[in-house]
């Protein structure tokens, strides 16, 4: 059998000259199958190079590899899959879970189960006539002449490395391999599941490839593996950098490109948005405003959800769409206590003017989480978005010190897009000092501060503006009260000081309170 001739050997038939004066093709940009890729890619990748697909077992390389053939197909390019590390029977088996057929992919499988339990067999899983890795390459070849694809996948290099043995013979073939498919504008996926993990040899690997696609999954000590990809070069061609979360789900790959809120451009009026109930909407004077971030914060227990899902309940009155993600509270929950205050929300979600998702932290990456409201905003006329509540966001988050970061992307996207965002956070602790699991207030326009506080012998609720970036606000502190089938926010509280302190002292003559109070 003759040998593929190593990179500093002469020349395959087709492979340019380095010394060739022929202008250069345009270059054109290959769909993956995988709609998120393309997008991190700007377009797809370049056509006619090698790419490494880096990753530990488990990552998804083989699915990302079938997907990339198969969309080759859709595209009119044929197919090429090379294993020597799985049998086609599994390949298939891995199509099937998908819903996938891989008949129209040429399969070149490099086992040879009948050999492999023989004498002959010796330390490898290949036939001794197969151990040299040129005359492997040359059987791959023959079939790649005969079969002329366009998109070509190796899997995996862990086996050309044990049948090279040699690094430096390894990094020539490689070489020359490259070379020989450019020659014919093939566009090659070489699969490694990183065995070789620290040796020199893959760095010089990543040197020859022209792109460098790394996956990765990450343990969670409770929940769903965490998926994420990073491209690490593509050379001559911009791409979004970062890491990409990603799923792997029936159907293939989802891969949830990192949000950059620069990339959208705002375009809306600002206006206020009141909330139906007079005195809050004081609170503002006038209202929250559209393409601003409102953080609803207190001790648990105090009425953030409640004020929230009247804001939500308002916006569906006024036909407004809103959608509520309660990271937190049942469903059903949530809806009975909207009914007992007055707000059913049953009609509006029937409706389709109200919506709300129940998210479960255990089983949502953030890249998925971020993709999700994307989706709202793009495929459906979303103008407020409730998050209830940040705790159950940052449980989410496999690192905290990330959480801010992403939340900044997002806020400032939802705000160029004119929507309105309500968010939750509890606090520890309910009387005197409070303390928040994370710190993102400085990221939010507008604070609306809830608190508990004691009087005559009760335990009631005060709310006060402390922050609003968009305009004026009133400085005063409310009470908050549910009750009799309704939410009620009374006047401004001056008879008292010390109310943030969670006992406060009298100063002037009480107000007349309303005889309909429920708590008397």
């Amino acid at each position: 059998m003759g040998k593929l001739p190593s990179s500093e050997g002469p020349r395959m038939p087709g492979v340019l000259s380095s010394n060739n004066n022929q202008p250069a093709n345009k270059e054109i940009r290959l769909p993956t199958g995988l709609a998120g890729l393309d997008d991190i890619l700007n377009g797809g990748l370049p056509k006619g190079h090698l790419y490494l697909v880096e990753g530990d077992p488990g990552t998804g390389k083989t699915t990302l590899a079938l997907q990339f053939l198969l969309e080759g197909v859709r595209q009119g390019d044929g197919g090429m899959y090379v294993t020597l590390s799985e049998s086609k029977l599994e390949l298939e088996q891995v199509a099937a879970s998908h819903g996938w057929s891989v008949e129209p992919i040429t399969i070149y499988e490099m086992i040879h189960s009948d050999e492999d339990l023989g004498p002959d067999a010796q330390y490898t899983v290949f036939h001794p006539s197969d151990v040299e890795l040129a005359d492997t390459m040359t059987s791959i070849l023959r079939q790649v002449e005969e079969i002329k694809p366009q998109r070509v996948v190796f899997d995996s290099l862990s086996e050309f490395r044990m049948l090279a043995r040699d690094p430096l013979k390894y990094r020539r073939q490689i070489l020359a391999l490259k070379r020989y498919f450019a020659g014919r504008s093939c566009t090659v996926l070489l699969l490694d599941d990183r065995t070789a993990e620290g040796d020199t040899n893959d760095r010089q690997l990543k040197s020859i490839a022209h792109g460098v696609i790394k996956m990765q999954s990450l343990e969670r000590d409770y929940g769903i593996k965490r998926r994420r990809m990073e491209i690490h070069k593509l050379r001559g061609s911009r791409f979004r950098e970062g890491y990409h979360d990603y799923t792997i789900e029936t159907g293939g790959i989802h891969i949830y490109p990192r949000l950059i809120a620069a990339e959208h451009k705002p375009g809306f009026k600002r206006a206020p948005i009141v909330s139906g109930l007079q005195e809050l909407d004081d609170l503002f004077c006038g209202g929250i405003d559209t393409g601003t971030s409102t953080l609803l914060i207190g001790p648990a227990g105090c009425g953030k959800s409640t004020i929230a899902l009247r804001y939500a309940v308002s916006s569906a009155q006024r036909g407004e769409k809103a959608v509520i993600l309660t990271f937190d509270e049942a469903l059903a929950t949530l809806v009975e206590r909207g009914q007992g205050l007055g707000m059913d929300p049953a009609g509006l979600m029937e409706s389709g003017m109200l919506e709300i998702q129940q998210i479960d932290p255990a089983e949502l990456s953030p890249g998925e989480f971020v993709s999700r409201i994307r989706g709202l905003v793009d495929e459906q006329d979303l103008r407020m978005i409730v998050i209830d509540s940040m705790n159950g966001l940052l449980n989410a988050m496999p690192h905290e010190q990330f959480l801010a970061m992403q939340l900044h992307e997002l806020l400032a996207y939802l705000g160029q897009q004119g929507i309105v965002t309500l968010l939750t956070l509890a606090q520890h602790g309910f009387i005197g000092v409070t303390n928040s699991p994370v710190d993102v207030s400085y990221l939010a326009d507008t604070v609306l501060l809830f608190r508990y506080f004691e009087r005559a012998g009760a335990i009631r609720q005060a709310l006060s503006v402390v922050k609003k970036r968009s305009g004026p606000h009133e400085r005063t502190i409310r009470e908050l009260i549910f009750g009799n089938g309704g939410i009620r926010v009374g006047p401004p509280l001056q008879e008292f000081e010390g109310i943030l302190t969670g006992n406060p002292t009298l100063t002037g003559p009480t107000i007349q309170e309303d005889s309909s109070d429920p708590r008397k």
